[in-house]
């Protein structure tokens, strides 16, 4: 069975970003705590505050996590797969490569970064996966409004304040059976509680936190 993971171009490719975002881990410190100032005083911070302050800074999956993510997609087949935040596109390529060895589909993914969409469409191209990728550049809530009307699975990865209203606009078109990951569970406790109090409460979902990068929520849709 095909594992796009392990082949080139996209093998090397990804050891290369996770080098780099490795290289970058001090500098996507400094832009936590640029993040964090406003909020102690209590000014609120908006997407596009967000957005410029880690306008730099590699956002993304570890390798353990976006492997899982990959295995993940893979085990349900998925074809369609919607990503909210997506960076400079490590994620997306896991996701891309699952969907393109089950046979093919689309990765709908969405960032309000102009500039992360540029270099993340040439790491596209560079893998070979730029056809099984649909880039939406702006705010999530409105970018993914409209379709894909099945969804197989859902990555989020953007600005945690909307997790949950990104989730709710989904859910409609998410089928059963499918899966919902969320990152950064631990690092944004309180800000993410209500969305893992939506998963978990024993509803929609059944919903776990997995030790994976920063807490990653693992969710079913029964």
């Amino acid at each position: 069975m095909t594992n796009t993971l392990e082949q080139e171009p996209l093998a090397g490719l990804l050891t290369e970003l996770h080098r780099k975002a490795r290289r970058e881990l001090p500098h996507l410190a400094v832009s936590m705590l640029k993040l964090m100032a406003p909020r102690l005083i209590g000014r609120p911070v908006t997407a596009e505050d967000q957005s410029r302050i880690f306008q730099k800074a590699f956002i993304s999956l570890g390798p353990d996590a976006g492997r899982f993510a990959y295995t993940t997609a893979r085990l349900i087949g998925a074809r369609t797969i919607v990503e909210f935040g997506m960076s400079f596109g490590i994620s997306t390529l896991y996701l891309a490569a699952a969907v393109r060895d089950n046979g093919g589909g689309w990765v709908v993914t969405t960032e309000l970064d102009a500039g992360k969409c540029r270099v993340a469409a040439g790491h596209f191209a560079r893998a070979g996966l730029a056809d099984v990728i649909k880039v939406r550049q702006g705010d999530g809530l409105e970018t993914l409004r409209h379709g894909p009307e099945a969804i197989d699975m859902v990555l989020l990865d953007g600005w945690k304040e909307r997790y949950l209203d990104v989730l709710r606009l989904l859910e409609p078109r998410l089928r059963r059976g499918g899966v919902v990951l969320a990152d950064n569970i631990h690092m944004f406790k309180r800000t993410l509680a209500p969305y893992v109090a939506h998963v978990q409460r024993g509803g929609d979902y059944v919903s776990s936190t997995l030790p994976l990068g920063s807490g990653l929520e693992y969710s079913v849709r029964i």
